[in-house]
């Protein structure tokens, strides 16, 4: 079940780095949707790999196969298999960390565990995978959009240079407009400065993605263990390279008092609202119609182009050299696979909604 996410929209994932491919099986999609493929390809494109100077230079059309439950471009309410072919693997890359741990990486991890490793590009632990998921993210997306519901993310911080804006001062159309996706220009301007800046000197640097969801209807959360909030956490968390997560006003909100993090809640005109939003739009565990926004922190991508100590399998002492081709910064294709996985998350609670609603 460790390869399966959701309760209703369910997602199970398949596939390694440098296998035949990587996909989904979306399980619980209504049947009529819409598929739009070229919508579908467009979000696999935002991901994809080899898009500027500051991403890996990987060559992958990253173009995706229905193999089940579409029908004449609509949704049938069978599982869907979604399948992207694995196209510019250079698995020579890896040879020479066959027997050697890399720092950082899951390298030691997955041999303690399973007795063996996939040392190619880091098999089945590789952001490969999440090819996939913004895939099965599309489609989520799609079922959302028909509600009114929009999931969307950006780049918030790259290294200590953060955005010194708040999400609804921003355009975020303006978030595509540049290899950072940073809505705001001048500050996607020096973000990409550093981040190819730290290229250059072989090294990484990590960052964080900030998310938004907007037009969520109130009743979304099954408390207790399956509070709304947590679901996302539990989503974002599963992403590669990250390490933190917060909602609302996250770690910000210690240094207020409750008198001033309270959300005062108003009638404006017969639709209740707050009248500010540091719950982030969920309290108790349930939507309460405002936007959702959270950060997710990214470490620095773990495979430096600089030589470094390790053990090999053996226990020895052994030095791990940087070959491949790998990301001097995460955050700019993380931004899709951060909307993709809220909004399956989204997608799952609208259902459950739906399936309590006619229960009840």
């Amino acid at each position: 079940m460790s390869n399966t996410f959701g309760n209703i929209f369910r997602v199970t994932s398949f596939g390694e780095s440098h296998g035949a491919g990587v996909g989904v099986i979306v399980d619980g999609c209504p049947a009529g949707l819409n598929l739009d493929e070229s919508f579908i390809q467009s979000e696999l494109d935002r991901r994809k790999p080899g898009q500027s100077r500051i991403t890996t230079q990987r060559k992958e059309g990253d173009s995706f196969e229905f193999f089940s439950g579409v029908f004449e471009g609509k949704s049938t309410g069978a599982p869907i298999t979604i399948l992207i072919k694995n196209q510019d693997q250079k698995s020579k890359d890896y040879d020479h960390i066959k027997d050697v741990f890399r720092p950082s990486h899951a390298d030691f991890t997955y041999q303690q565990k399973y007795g063996l490793r996939d040392y190619r590009g880091g098999g089945r632990s590789s952001a490969r995978i999440t090819a996939g998921w913004v895939a099965a993210g599309a489609i989520a997306k799609i079922m959302l959009n028909q509600q009114g519901l929009k999931c969307q993310a950006f780049v918030s911080q790259v290294g200590d240079l953060k955005l010194q804006k708040s999400y609804k001062e921003l355009d975020l159309a303006n978030t595509e407009s540049n290899d950072v996706r940073c809505p705001d220009a001048e500050t996607a301007q020096q973000m990409f400065d550093l981040i190819d800046m730290v290229r250059k000197e072989r090294d990484t640097i990590g960052g964080v993605v900030s998310g938004v969801i907007s037009g969520v209807p109130v009743g979304l959360g099954e408390p207790l263990f399956n509070k709304l909030h947590a679901a996302i956490g539990q989503a974002m968390l599963s992403i590669n390279a990250v390490k933190g997560f917060e909602f609302g006003s996250g770690f910000e909100g210690v240094k207020m008092r409750g008198s001033q993090h309270n959300d005062i809640i108003e009638n404006d005109g017969g639709k209740i609202k707050t009248s500010t939003n540091h719950s982030g739009g969920i309290q108790g565990g349930i939507s309460n119609g405002e936007d959702i926004y959270f950060n997710v922190a990214f470490k620095p991508v773990a495979t430096i182009m600089q030589d470094q100590k390790s053990i090999n399998q053996q226990g020895d002492e052994a030095t791990v050299t940087g070959k491949g081709r790998h990301d001097p910064c995460v955050v700019p294709r993380a931004v899709p696979i951060v909307e993709a996985m809220s909004a399956l998350v989204m997608a799952d609670f609208y259902l459950l909604a739906q399936t309590n609603k006619l229960r009840g």
